[in-house]
């Protein structure tokens, strides 16, 4: 049975379809896969080309930094070549310069030489001359030149040692004679016209007070007052039956009269408490430094002599709170000055010299308690420092024989000192050695490391000392106490025993504003 026409018809279609769908599928898939091919390409042919100016870039930078390098270098080159060039020439001139010196100095050789030969030649001419002489001379007097001297010095010894006996025979005569009654109307004259008290100093001051109850007051609550003056000022307050009066004790004089003008202040100004009695302490130390220069400048215009150093005059002013052997040293220094120039007028010496150097004597007296040497020496030392004479000096220096003695004036001023110290009831023996004694023990405590301050009272049976508390602590303290102890048993000789009191204290200071 034949099919109808449509079905095939259909049927080709359909084929005709399929193969057309076909072709369409492959020529799309080959359009899709050409145009990702492409795209493909074209992304690497970007990146080669990005990579490409990137490598550019890199060997451009790259090049700039080298030809920066190089040019570095040859600048560097070029400033060391400079370098070295200038280090030649200076080399070249300085060769050129001891080149030059080398000769003049090899010339002026030959020029020595030339004039070592002419010298020469001529000593040996001046020799030859001499020796012919000397051979005439022998030959006309039939004597050798050593024989003819020993016979003028024999001749001339003679009659020396004749006139030498003749003289030294009228000299004894008449200085028998006159000598001993001039020498005792010289120094009675002096003594006579410079004439002076007797000086006596005392280790205790008496501060009147107005009334018995400024006693209580002085002493305070439990005895605070009193015992902060004593370690402020170094002295012992002595308060007894002693009627509207009390006494302060002490070896130092200057450090006495501080307590004394300070207790009087804070008499008259009431307010006695241990802040306020170290405020007027300080006050008064500067009072008393000033009373010493005024007591120096006195001095030196009642001795009569000008023209000190103000340092001269404040050490000097210190003499005023000194004594010796019981004798101020400042009124001794004073009559010494007298006493030598009227010494010096009558045997005709420098009168001013003499004057200066009996006023400056002892000036060493002044500072030898905390200076290692004699007190000659000392003020002499000093003096000279500060431009006074040299006879001056001399004077000084020499007036315990400590140097040689190079003038008359030193002589005077020796011979004035002694008369000074000589007069009676000038000068007490115990009081010296018992203010050595106290000083001797001030300085065995001072010498102990973290000592801030040390005072001998109660005559010498306690010191007192002060130490730095970040240095000393509670411990350290009582070792303190025991070694300095045992070093006053070693080295010093007393009688009964002595406290040795180490104080510790710690401050705190701030100030309200």
């Amino acid at each position: 049975m034949r099919q109808p026409p449509e079905i095939g018809t259909i049927f080709i279609v359909v084929i005709a379809s399929l193969v057309l769908i076909a072709v369409l599928t492959i020529l799309l898939v080959r359009f899709y896969v050409a145009r990702f091919k492409k795209e493909q390409m074209e992304k690497s042919d970007n990146l080669i080309q990005a990579a490409t100016e990137k490598a550019k870039m890199i060997e451009i930078e790259a090049r700039d930094k080298a030809l920066k390098i190089l040019q570095e270098s040859d600048n560097e080159i070029t400033r060391r070549r400079q370098d070295i060039m200038r280090e030649d020439d200076r080399q070249q001139k300085r060769r050129a310069e001891l080149d030059h010196r080398i000769e003049r100095l090899e010339q002026r050789e030959q020029n020595l030489n030339k004039r070592q030969s002419a010298l020469d030649k001529r000593a040996n001419e001046i020799e030859k001359l001499y020796s012919d002489q000397l051979e005439e001379l022998q030959r006309i007097g039939q004597m050798s030149m050593e024989e003819a001297k020993q016979v003028l010095l024999n001749e001339a010894e003679k009659e020396a040692r004749n006139d030498m006996a003749r003289i030294i025979r009228q000299i004894e005569g008449e200085a028998r004679a006159e000598g001993e009654k001039r020498a005792r109307e010289i120094i009675t004259d002096a003594i006579q016209r410079v004439a002076s008290e007797h000086v006596v100093s005392v280790s205790t001051s008496l501060v009147m007070l107005p009334n018995e109850e400024m006693k209580g007051r002085i002493v305070g609550r439990n005895g605070r007052n009193i015992r902060a003056f004593e370690q402020a000022a170094g002295v012992d307050v002595i308060v007894d039956d002693t009627p509207e009066a009390v006494t302060i004790s002490c070896f130092d004089p200057v450090r006495r009269e501080i307590a004394r003008r300070s207790l009087d202040r804070l008499i008259l100004d009431g307010r006695i408490h241990p802040a306020h009695i170290e405020k007027i302490l300080n006050e008064e130390e500067k009072e008393v430094e000033k009373a010493i220069v005024e007591a120096g400048e006195e001095a030196a215009f009642d001795a009569g002599v000008a023209g000190l150093h103000p340092e001269i005059l404040k050490m000097l002013g210190r003499l005023k709170f000194r004594t010796s052997y019981g004798q101020n040293q400042l009124a001794h220094a004073v009559e010494v000055a007298r006493l030598s120039a009227v010494l010096a007028a009558e045997l005709g010496a420098d009168v001013e010299v003499a004057r200066a150097g009996g006023l400056l004597h002892d000036l060493g007296k002044a500072m030898d308690h905390n200076t290692e040497g004699t007190h000659a020496q000392l003020g002499a030392d000093f003096a000279r420092r500060y431009g006074v004479n040299s006879r001056v000096v001399n004077a000084m220096a020499s007036h315990h024989h400590e140097v040689e003695q190079e003038s008359i004036e030193a002589v005077i001023v020796e011979a004035a000192d002694a008369i000074s110290g000589a007069r009676p009831g000038a000068r007490r023996e115990d009081l010296e050695q018992y203010i050595k004694r106290l000083r001797a023990l001030e300085e065995i405590a001072n010498s102990f490391k973290g000592v801030q301050q040390s005072y001998a009272i109660q005559a010498g049976r306690e010191v007192r000392i002060i130490v730095q508390p970040e240095e000393i602590d509670d411990l350290a303290s009582t070792r303190l106490a025991r070694d300095i102890a045992k070093k006053v048993e070693e080295t010093m000789q007393y009688p009964g025993q002595i406290k040795v009191t180490v104080i510790r204290e710690t401050r705190a200071v701030e100030f309200a504003k």
